[in-house]
């Protein structure tokens, strides 16, 4: 198999067998096609007889959310494999390990991490991840600073920034996150009940101002190397493991971006508790588990990233007393800006999440949508002005009060 092609089961299952070192010469393999993302075929290889089990995950040439119509680079899959070889040797136990990876297929082969569930869901079901916040703080703190100029050699990193241009992804991120939620445009999916307020996000200056400025900042700011999608569609968990997994989108971009993506997601399902917590008592109760852990995930990064910086930093100009503190605070003020743009495109763009959607009571989908876009336009009009991760938690609860 030395040419693309997607392939099929019977071809999955063939192409694990030839791998070195997994499982066992002749026995039985079974696949299963999993993938329900919208760019990948996702198979698990299994061996029934010892339980040893894998992924093999292969991009297709298009979004197959759309289809054909809707061609991508195949490359995405160097770039994804690349980036979980480089966090692994950063976070070892916060991602999946690679076996392999061929070129030809845009395939990767990585473990199966099917002991744990995917946050997402977790979270509608109403789970609690007690170190869940010391593990994202902790690979966020890892993956970014020895990606920065502040962790690596400025030159080797400009080489880096070179691997990882990702053209086509960026694009998908740079429509669907930055312009189309603020225009009427084709790839919105506008839920009707809360059409005047979708209007009022596409008729509001100052914030599409203020969005522009968080556009600029993804499109200029090469910071350090993302995950690029950091929502919790793609982190596998289980109480005593965090994995992060899909860094498809990766590239060089600002810092605030990943961080902003993770508690977006965490604020979509506080906004959603009004349809997934049966009674006012255990709603409150949840969303000050979802805000605590903004609020610790935010304090772990920063205690981790700056003490890095302290015993790691490879930059002696960025020991200039009084730079830390001020490089933090732009961080910060990223972070609260991209929190919100993840958090609107969420309510009426392509790709929402199921946190809302698949609430069945309509009057409690209508007032998780409003709440999740007061947070979201809140958070990005604000995102100059903010001065600690407690505002952000603020704005969050005002949107239920």
């Amino acid at each position: 198999m030395s040419s693309y092609h997607a392939l099929t089961e019977a071809e999955a299952v063939e192409y694990a067998r030839g791998i070195p070192n997994l499982f066992t010469a002749g026995s039985e393999l079974t696949s299963r096609e999993i993938g329900d993302g919208n760019l990948n075929l996702v198979f698990h290889i299994t061996e029934p007889s010892t339980g040893k089990s894998i992924i093999l995950k292969q991009a297709l040439p298009y979004a197959k959310v759309v289809g054909e119509s809707w061609p991508l680079s195949l490359d995405r899959a160097r770039i994804e494999s690349e980036a979980l070889m480089i966090q692994e040797s950063l976070c070892p136990d916060l991602v999946p390990h690679v076996f392999t990876f061929e070129k030809d297929l845009a395939l990767t082969v990585m473990e199966d991490l099917s002991d744990h569930v995917i946050m997402r869901r977790g979270l509608i079901e109403g789970n609690r991840y007690p170190l869940f916040a010391g593990h994202i703080g902790h690979f966020l703190a890892h993956t970014l600073f020895y990606t920065s100029d502040l962790g690596m050699n400025q030159q080797d990193k400009k080489l880096r920034v070179q691997q990882f241009i990702n053209p086509d992804l960026c694009k998908i991120t740079e429509d669907l996150i930055f312009d189309d939620p603020y225009r009427n445009a084709d790839t919105n999916d506008v839920p009707p009940a809360i059409q005047d307020a979708v209007e009022a996000v596409w008729n509001d200056h100052e914030l599409h101002l203020e969005v522009a400025i968080l556009r600029n900042g993804f499109l200029t700011k090469a910071q350090a190397l993302l995950h690029g999608d950091l929502h919790t569609g793609s982190i596998f968990i289980k109480p005593d493991s965090t994995k992060v997994i899909d860094p498809e989108f990766a590239y060089y971009g600002p810092m605030g971006f990943d961080i902003g993506a993770v508690f977006a997601n965490l604020l979509l399902n506080f906004a959603a508790q009004e349809g997934w917590s049966k009674d006012e008592a255990s709603r409150t109760d949840y969303r000050e588990y979802l805000t605590g852990t903004i609020r610790d995930t935010w304090q772990v990064f920063e205690r981790e990233f700056r003490s890095l910086w302290d015993q790691h930093g490879v930059d002696r100009v960025s020991k200039t007393p009084g730079y830390q503190d001020w490089y933090m605070q732009q961080l910060l003020q990223d972070t609260f800006g991209y929190t919100g743009s993840k958090t609107v495109r969420r309510v009426h763009g392509l790709a929402q999440v199921a946190d809302i959607n698949k609430l069945e009571d309509a009057a409690a989908k209508e007032r998780a949508q409003r709440i999740a876009l007061q947070i979201g336009t809140s958070l990005i009009k604000h995102h100059r002005k903010a001065k600690s991760i407690d505002e952000l938690i603020d704005i969050a609860w005002k949107a239920v009060r």
